[in-house]
């Protein structure tokens, strides 16, 4: 048995027994070196998007102070972040549940990501100038650092572990579906989104709980590669590698934010 909190990723991937008898007649299987590269290819095109985007808002004037020109960088963005946040989630769902299709809805879903985190970077930037370089470094000092600890088998990836990040994981999610539907009631969640303690110390908890998803992530890719998944499945174990990393971004420039509110 293995788990990952990733939807994406989860156990009945490769237990299914299609998936087993399609990797048995493939003449070529995953690898995680393939799908390492697949997933550098999605970060590409990924930041490639949320580059047109940041490129979108500065020439509109949202990078030159002028808080005039702010409302005109915003309209200029705000369709770009809203068709991406839209078009991320359903183009997600259907990698989810139609994973041969992933080579093709993968890079569709890190442009979507693209301009969704562009645009959010963008406008962070402008109120916390220098946030975004600290986050991107995080995120990727965060990736290294446990993809070192998980190769050299500092943390163990057992059952337990699995069944705890899954379970926290879970919660967050909860959590935040609960303030979304509390927002419609013009009611937000107390504290959790404040700059105070608690509200830091809700985002370094779940930092470190998508933090801890990655290491389910690459347990997720070595299993699919010494199981024998058939190729199109890097695509997919690379698409939920990405999923996990959007969300630790995310996540890491709300702590930011929130640090620097408090100053």
């Amino acid at each position: 048995m293995f788990r990952t909190a990733n939807p994406a990723l989860s156990e009945r991937t490769f237990a299914d027994p299609r998936t087993r008898a399609e990797a048995a007649g493939a003449e070529t299987l995953m690898t995680v070196a393939g799908t390492m590269n697949r997933a550098a290819l999605l970060l590409l095109v990924l930041v490639a998007a949320a580059f047109w985007v940041w490129k979108l808002f500065a020439d509109a004037g949202g990078m030159s102070g002028d808080l005039e020109l702010l409302p005109l960088a915003a309209q200029a963005v705000m369709p770009w972040m809203i068709g991406g946040l839209i078009g991320g989630l359903v183009l997600a769902l259907v990698t989810i549940f139609g994973r041969k299709i992933a080579a093709f809805t993968a890079p569709l879903y890190a442009v979507c990501e693209g301009f969704l985190i562009g645009g959010l970077s963008a406008f962070l930037e402008t109120r916390y100038p220098g946030i975004v370089l600290q986050a991107v470094g995080l995120t990727f000092g965060v990736f290294l650092a446990l993809l070192f600890i998980y190769r050299t088998g500092i943390i163990k990836v057992t059952d337990k572990f699995r069944l705890g990040v899954l379970a926290a994981t879970g919660a967050v999610a909860l959590v935040y579906l609960v303030s979304f539907l509390m927002g419609f009631f013009g009611v937000s969640v107390p504290y959790i989104h404040g700059g105070g303690a608690i509200g830091i110390g809700f985002s370094v908890v779940v930092v470190v709980i998508a933090s801890l998803n990655l290491v389910l992530d690459f347990d997720f890719i070595q299993r699919g590669s010494e199981m024998g998944a058939p190729k199109y499945m890097e695509w997919y174990a690379a698409f939920g590698l990405i999923v996990t990393l959007v969300w630790l971004y995310i996540e890491i420039l709300r702590l930011l934010s929130k640090i620097r509110r408090r100053r």
